[in-house]
């Protein structure tokens, strides 16, 4: 492995980031399980980042991927195609959008910068409301309307991006509020905002912030945003490229927690749809998917192979239940690591839902970030067998736990202890 990672290191740039003193090379994965090129086996909490959505290697995905290669594996969005249509259909339905068109990438970046041209071109304005702590992905609009400054390598930007309370709960100037106190200060400062600027075009969310640590507010925010935002005929873009096909286990979309006044304007997905296949993708009402007065396709997005991937894995997730388990298994891993938050000075919180958990580490006997201890239980846990993310928001402090949907109580329960014993190792 050791020569592998100098040939990366060769050709591939130097702010490509890789977990680990040592970087893993990971050769096959089963369940919720992979290994790496050394035979090591390790029980996967991460995913690849949230994107190995129902298990690894699962027969069906992989049967229907095969298959499909064996007649075609692309042609374009200048043909007709049957499995893009089939799942475009489904994902339609499941959006809860009414007369939704869907429009299919390659990436949730792509995916995000689709629907900030949609919303810009349908607003006529390249005003954007962003939230603070948020990630949207690595495109150049993308990386304008970002509020993380660990993934913000630019300040250029084709937009005007302007930030907005309430991504966070647990940090910044409401936090000390109650939940109804807090949302009604987050309204007002958006009233506020919204006096001293040009119209805007939308304001992109995520649910739960997934780079910026697995943080959100509380239900019923971006309702309470929402009815702000029509006023003033300002969309709302749901991000929903991590919280998406029912991993928080209490609703099959993030925004369903803000559902009050109804689902989001556009909706973007990608990650756990295509189980590792690269499959995003926007879903939008008629009038603003089709506000476009230019021609565009798009090579990758939709073709057959990814589609066929996501048709079954789409099956797969509905016809055993995930969300529920998601719900279930999670449940029981969150306050498994609450038992054990409760004895370490060093755990400031442990929050999420479903099988989005986030773990916040801080220095004992403070509330500032511990970046150092954070790396260091994710090596201990990787030593021990078990696979974990990072993220966090002014600095890198937040084990980011999300495994595959069909994680068993058993699975949770080894894990738990596993992580345990490493956060035990650091503080």
């Amino acid at each position: 492995m050791k020569d592998l990672f100098a040939r990366h290191r060769q050709v591939l740039p130097d702010w490509l980031a890789l977990y680990y003193d040592e970087p893993l090379e990971i050769t096959h994965g089963e369940g919720r399980h992979v290994w790496d090129a050394d035979g090591n086996r390790y029980l996967d909490f991460f995913g690849g980042i949230l994107t190995t959505m129902t298990a690894h290697a699962l027969p069906e995905v992989t049967k229907a991927v095969s298959e499909q290669a064996g007649r075609i594996i692309h042609s374009s969005t200048l043909y007709l195609n049957r499995p893009m249509v089939e799942l475009a259909e489904r994902i339609a339905k499941l959006s809860g959008i009414p007369d939704a068109r869907v429009f299919f990438t390659t990436s949730g970046t792509e995916a995000n910068d689709t629907a900030l041209l949609l919303a810009t071109t349908y607003r006529r304005s390249n005003t954007v409301l962003a939230m603070r702590n948020s990630y949207h992905g690595r495109s150049f609009s993308a990386v304008g309307i970002t509020g993380n400054k660990g993934w913000s390598p630019t300040s250029l930007s084709p937009l005007q991006t302007l930030y907005v309370h309430g991504g966070v709960r647990t940090r910044g100037p409401f936090a000390g509020l109650n939940d109804r106190d807090f949302i009604a200060a987050c309204v007002d400062d958006l009233r506020d905002l919204l006096g001293h600027t040009r119209p805007p075009a939308a304001l992109i969310a995520e649910p739960v912030q997934g780079v910026g640590g697995f943080t959100s507010p509380p239900d019923g925010l971006y309702a309470a945003f929402r009815t702000v935002l029509q006023e003033q005929g300002i969309l709302w873009i749901a991000d929903e490229v991590q919280t998406g096909w029912g991993r928080t286990g209490e609703h099959f979309w993030g925004w369903q927690a803000h559902g009050q006044s109804g689902p989001p304007d556009i909706l973007t997905f990608a990650k756990g749809i295509g189980n590792g296949m690269s499959i995003g993708g926007v879903v939008a009402r008629s009038e603003i998917m089709n506000c476009l007065d230019s021609n565009s396709i798009s090579t990758f997005g939709g073709t057959q192979i990814t589609m066929a991937a996501g048709l079954a894995n789409l099956s797969y997730l509905l016809e055993h239940d995930l969300q529920g388990n998601a719900r279930r298994v999670g449940g029981l891993l969150i306050e498994r690591l609450r038992a054990v938050a409760a004895q370490l000075p060093g755990v400031r919180e442990v929050r999420g839902r479903g099988l989005m958990i986030g773990v916040e580490l801080v220095r004992p006997g403070t509330d500032e970030a511990d970046p150092k201890s954070a790396s260091a239980v994710l090596e201990a846990a990787r030593e021990a067998g078990l696979l974990i993310g990072k993220g966090g928001g002014h600095h890198t402090s937040v084990l980011r736990i999300a495994p595959p949907l069909s994680l068993t109580a058993a699975e949770a329960e080894e894990g738990a202890a596993i992580l345990e014993q490493a956060l035990r190792s650091a503080y």
